[in-house]
């Protein structure tokens, strides 16, 4: 009897489980530590780059089987030994796992569920798949069958044939991919994962994109021949110097006459009939782009000179939380944290001020409070709007081209329009359910757009109360927004770290875009309505193809703690972009970097040449202008910690101690930023 007790045991009296599956939590550890130690150390190297992508679902699986299992101080000991690996990628991520702790909150728990409930997608190479699962068949008592039953249970593992497949898989991509430190996921990675571009996160979703209309809007016949007369008009009057183009060559280059297959329907999202000031505005747009200062591309591997106006906020103390400037470059506005706005005059002239029976004689002031909200101001968006003419056109109104509204947003859940006549609010929409981040004025006007805590992001117009339409897709907030130049489009930005483009009259999602490792926090369309670009808080700037669908590249070189502001030049050959490292950085996108090689075409698709930077890497590169703060604050440079900055960083622009709202291009290619310094 006794024996038969104790032939389960060992010499020291404890139990000696016939089989892993036995074993309690500890059979998660040596199952991790299996696969954790065959793909970093065992591995071939073409292989280990992909292979290493297995490890974070792994991880994630094994964590909530634990909890789930009732093995609570296994989970804690588990997420302490190995959660280090995953946090340059997944910090968001391990921060809300860490609290999940017991069955009850995998029940409850929103990233528990989302992982729970869905299956993790991940390509790799057929060569590379039959490889892990003949390592994990020969060590099924080692701890391949976990991993095995994490594969066939929570898992969407699709193989690569690498001779049908695309650059991606080819061997000097895989290779790369094995050298470096790589820290950016396959564009369709993830929960629930997806074909590259595509909208449609189902399992058995075909590989076909939706067809999308990304050429010029065909604007109103009738609009277009009084410019037409305007501009003929101002040439007579004041003829083009020798060498430039007439006002009406320019705008026969720009104007699309007839529709093409790229052109959207103008009934699909109508506007109103146009008014003699849209057609002033679309006179002086002409004007601009045939006069703006030309952002040629690179010349010699030596990337365009750019120069940044900067307007900084003092005795702040840190209560702003957005800028905008106006179109005709007169006004700039604030929202802050004590939820009113404050609006200034750039150039220090009073504002217009009506008299009112209470003050029929209010003196002349270049700033202006707009008071209605009950919280914080998140974001602002100036009627659309272009500089004045110069010299006036004949018969012109005073001032006719300025700005004549204002819209901002709330953590109180409105929007308010506010008039720049009276500085009194307009109208107050309501319809989120949660702080609203984000909002636009559409590139016609009439319409704009919002994007909420609440997952949405909602049209309006003027003179309607309600939404026309609500735009719900996003796992998370949808945090940021922008507009296609078209007016048929825009995309989102969110905290579940994807972008989505959405098509206005039919509410649906038409693309999406994944990549991002921290939540997006800004998003801007280029002007040749082809490209999109997006920023986290990591400090990673990605660029993509409306298209393809497809990723472009990534640009590095902001620290971390969120890029706030994106801008493209006229010619969507330069971007700038501005955020918490208190730096304005210009970017050359049409260049090729290590980090486009394992894009489809790389920065090919968007006109780029490969440069000897990028073929020497630059990825070894250390951004100056952080070492220049660290030294002058007598900080020393802890090792491994320098930021890596791409080679297509063309210039940066440090303040002092500015983290910097907004940077924008305006339509003559000039830079504007604004910023708040802090004490």
């Amino acid at each position: 009897m006794l024996r038969r007790e104790s032939q389960h045991q060992d010499s020291d009296g404890r139990p000696i489980f016939p089989k892993l599956e036995d074993e309690g939590g500890s059979k998660y550890f040596r199952a991790f530590n299996l696969i954790k130690g065959w793909i970093l150390d065992d591995n071939l190297e073409v292989y280990k780059g992909e292979l290493k992508r297995f490890l974070w679902p792994a991880f994630v699986y094994s964590l909530l089987d634990l909890v789930s299992d009732f093995y609570p101080k296994d989970a804690d000991r588990f997420f302490e030994a190995y959660s280090d690996m995953f946090t340059r990628e997944h910090s968001d991520d391990l921060r809300s796992l860490s609290r999940v702790t017991m069955p009850e909150h995998v029940q409850a728990s929103d990233i528990a569920k989302l992982y729970r409930n869905n299956k993790y997608r991940l390509s790799i190479s057929m060569m590379a798949f039959h490889s892990l699962l003949q390592f994990l068949e020969s060590h099924r008592d080692e701890g391949g069958t976990i991993i095995l039953n994490i594969m066939q249970g929570h898992m969407n593992i699709l193989t690569i044939d690498r001779s049908k497949a695309s650059s991606d898989f080819s061997l000097s991509a895989m290779m790369a991919r094995a050298s470096v430190d790589q820290d950016i996921p396959a564009e369709d990675e993830g929960i629930p994962g997806h074909h590259p571009g595509s909208a449609n996160t189902s399992i058995n979703a075909p590989d076909v994109l939706t067809k999308v209309q990304l050429g010029s809007a065909l604007r109103e016949a009738d609009l277009m021949e009084d410019v037409r007369a305007e501009l003929e008009q101002e040439d007579a009057r004041n003829p083009p110097v020798a060498g430039r183009s007439t006002l009406v060559e320019e705008l026969d280059k720009t104007i699309k006459r007839e529709p093409d297959e790229d052109t959207p329907n103008r009934d699909a999202v109508p506007l109103p009939p146009s008014l003699q000031r849209d057609v002033l505005m679309e006179v002086q747009k002409v004007k601009e782009n045939r006069d703006r200062f030309p952002i040629p591309g690179r010349s010699g591997g030596v990337g365009p000179g750019i120069s940044v106006v900067m307007h900084t906020f003092h005795n702040t103390f840190d209560s702003i939380n957005c800028i905008e400037f106006s179109g005709d470059l007169k006004l700039v506005a604030a929202g802050t944290s004590e939820s009113y706005i404050r609006i200034w005059s750039i150039d220090g002239t009073p504002l217009p001020s009506i008299p009112t029976a209470t003050n029929p004689n209010p003196q002349p002031s270049s700033t202006k409070r707009l008071i209605g909200h009950s919280a914080p101001v998140y974001s602002l968006s100036f009627g659309p709007s272009t500089t004045e003419p110069d010299p006036p056109l004949p018969n012109s109104p005073p001032n006719a081209t300025s700005p004549r509204t204002l819209l901002s947003c709330s953590a109180d859940k409105t929007i308010r329009l506010w008039s720049l006549d009276t500085w009194t609010c307009l109208v107050a929409y309501k319809g989120h359910d949660a702080p609203v981040w984000d909002i636009a004025w559409g590139p016609f006007g009439h319409y704009f757009l919002s994007a909420s805590h609440d997952r949405t992001a909602r049209l309006w117009s003027s003179d309607h109360i309600a939404p026309h339409r609500i735009y719900a897709g996003h796992d998370g907030g949808a945090d940021c927004l922008a507009w296609h130049p078209n007016g048929a489009y825009f995309v989102t930005g969110s905290s579940d770290k994807t972008v989505r483009m959405w098509d206005v009259s039919r509410g649906t999602a038409v693309r999406l875009f994944t990549g991002h490792t921290a939540v997006v926090t800004a998003v801007a369309i280029a002007p040749n309505g082809k490209f999109v670009s997006s920023a986290d808080e990591g400090g990673a700037i990605i660029l993509w193809d409306l298209g393809t669908g497809r990723r472009i590249k990534r640009m590095r070189g902001h620290a971390k703690g969120g890029i706030w502001s994106l801008s493209w030049s006229v010619e969507s050959s330069v971007l700038v972009s501005a955020g918490a490292d208190n730096t304005v950085r210009v970017w050359d996108v049409l260049m090729q970097t290590p980090d486009s090689v394992n894009s489809q075409g790389g920065a090919q698709a968007a006109g780029g040449k490969s440069s000897a930077d990028a073929a020497t890497g630059a990825a070894g590169k250390v951004d100056a202008a952080q070492a220049a703060a660290a030294a002058a604050g007598g900080q020393k440079k802890a090792k491994g910690k320098d930021v890596v900055v791409s080679s297509d960083q063309i210039s940066v622009f440090p303040t002092k101690k500015s983290p910097v709202y907004k940077v924008e291009f305006t339509r003559m290619n000039l830079v504007l930023a604004g910023g708040a310094y802090l004490l």
